[in-house]
């Protein structure tokens, strides 16, 4: 009778693991977390201001174009280096909910089929949360209007008020930033400006993927050419290419993408084009002609010294904006001018392995650009460098600061949000693998598994005998390592061997590597040493 009940008792206690809601975990020794995007990495609203209705204008599907062209589409005012909309009953705000998080999560939430190509910071978040971090607790989000310049004091007393905000609720701990691409420039701006506000709550910030000495490659074809923020056949559910262009000629936060005029290039950055024409006998010749970062910028305003929009029936004219160009280059400045509080632990993770645009050409020998007002309609060329497809390894590593590390990741600048190998890297950087063993640079574990030493005295001598063993697991990431796997076990241990002596005492030791499948390895060391017994 007693196995019975006791029988049902076991059946009794797995129901109701079944029915009861696993909890997830919390760690409340971690410390807040706040995740800053980049680029049109935040979730836009426009609100009414006269009905107050509020709308998702930044990312949507259904009615994205003209909602975007009819809400987004802004002018720069100089006066304040604000960009306004061009609707003039339209405020840009943005979507608070899940403390931050929901505006950079999943761009557009209602996306039911390919929505992975709208997630910005939702793996990210999603690998936090598994790792012990709590929603409002320990891990934040900061989304801001990504058309705006990185100084704008409205955006940057937002980040200010997230700070103190996300200090108070963790119990007064101090907080580690992580940034995407621009939002590197964003904090690099809030840093310099507001320094007291920095020092006081900020104890790390890592960096993934900054353009700290801009985009070069990127930037040139975006002006003349606009930008897509997605690939493949997700463009024809989305805004189009001439609008996003249209868009951008008016954000400064594309001014200050621009290559850094100051920074030492390995190779400077340049916009080429093939130009045909006649030469001093009137002869027709085509020749390939190069201008540098500064005389770029005379090619831009001529290309684009006609663009215009229709807006409301209103043609209204949108080159290059000269006034944005002074303002984006007065910030450059400020950014050159950061300091790190000696206090703040800096570290870098950089996309590389990838082809990225670094200088652009337009035309060729065959079809030569004639005139520069058609200049947006060839397709641009480009002289690329290894990065992330986007941001230059060059650019990516010159922060200017006293990094505890930086650590390239093969990536796409996007995608690596999602990347294995950064996960495991940022589990450690944030102390929430528990793990000193891990080294985050070549991605592997040591992990101690077995050590034993003994002593004794004999005829005078002591002899000292040590035995240690490891586990080195590190990930198999390609299908060469996957083929050899089967084969890994057929393989012979490889043994070394080394001596070392002194006067009254001598030591040798053997280590021995046995290949294992999976990319694991299990080492031995055994050691012996014998010396006069003083």
């Amino acid at each position: 009778m007693a196995m019975l009940l006791e029988d049902i008792l076991k059946s009794v206690e797995l129901w109701l693991k079944l029915i009861k809601k696993p909890q997830p975990y919390v760690d409340p020794h971690l410390d807040p977390v706040l995740l800053v995007p980049g680029i049109a990495g935040s979730v836009l609203n426009a609100v009414d201001e006269e009905s107050g209705a509020e709308e998702r204008v930044w990312v949507r599907i259904l009615g994205a174009d003209y909602t975007f062209r009819t809400k987004l589409w802004s002018r720069f005012d100089p006066s304040t280096g604000k960009t306004e909309s061009m609707d003039p009953k339209a405020r840009i705000v943005v979507p608070e909910g899940r403390y931050g998080l929901r505006a950079i999560d999943a761009l557009d939430p209602d996306m039911v089929f390919g929505q992975e190509c709208v997630y910005y910071f939702h793996d990210m978040i999603v690998e936090l949360t598994k790792w012990g971090f709590q929603e409002g607790k320990t891990l934040f989000g900061f989304g801001y209007d990504f058309r705006q310049s990185n100084r704008l004091q409205e955006t940057l007393d937002r980040l200010a008020a997230k700070l103190e905000a996300m200090y108070e609720a963790s119990g007064g701990k101090k907080i580690t930033i992580i940034t995407h691409s621009m939002g590197g420039l964003l904090v690099k701006c809030f840093m310099c400006l507001h320094s007291d506000v920095f020092e006081k709550y900020v104890n790390k910030w890592i960096a993934v993927a900054a353009p700290f000495q801009g985009a070069p490659g990127y930037i040139t074809s975006t002006f003349l050419n606009g930008m897509s923020f997605v690939d493949g056949w997700e463009q024809n559910f989305f805004i189009s290419k001439w609008s996003m262009h249209q868009l951008l000629i008016e954000c400064p936060s594309i001014y200050e993408l621009m290559a850094c005029l100051d920074f030492q290039w390995e190779h400077p950055p340049l916009l080429e084009m093939w130009r045909g024409g006649p030469d001093g006998d009137g002869k027709s010749q085509i020749m390939l002609e190069s201008y540098p970062l500064v005389e770029s910028v005379q090619i831009f305003k001529e290309a684009l010294a006609n663009n215009t929009v229709n807006y409301n029936g209103q043609d209204i004219p949108l080159p290059f904006n000269m006034e944005i160009l002074k303002w984006a280059n007065e910030t450059r400045k400020i950014i050159s001018q950061a300091k790190l509080p000696p206090q703040v632990k800096f570290y870098n993770i950089y996309g590389m392995n990838l082809d990225t645009p670094h200088s652009v050409c337009y035309g060729n020998e065959q079809t030569p650009v004639t005139d520069l007002q058609q200049l947006r309609y060839f397709q641009p060329n480009y002289v690329c460098v290894d990065g992330d497809g986007t941001v230059p390894v060059e650019s990516a590593k010159a922060d200017g600061f006293n990094a505890v590390a930086r650590v390239g990741v093969p990536g796409e600048h996007r995608g690596i949000l999602c990347e294995h190998h950064v996960f495991r890297i940022l589990k450690h950087w944030l102390k929430a693998d528990h793990d000193p063993y891990y080294n985050p640079v070549n991605d592997y574990v040591i992990l101690p598994t077995a050590f034993e030493m003994e002593k004794h005295k004999e005829k005078g001598l002591e002899v000292t005998s040590l035995k240690e063993e490891w586990e080195i697991i590190s990930e198999c990431q390609d299908a060469d390592h996957k083929n050899s796997d089967s084969a890994a076990a057929d393989e012979k241990p490889v043994v070394s061997s080394i001596s070392v002596s002194e006067v009254g005492a001598e030591a040798c030791a053997t280590l021995t590597v046995h290949p294992h499948s999976e990319g694991k390895q299990h080492v031995e060391l055994n050691a012996l040493s014998v010396s006069v017994d003083a």
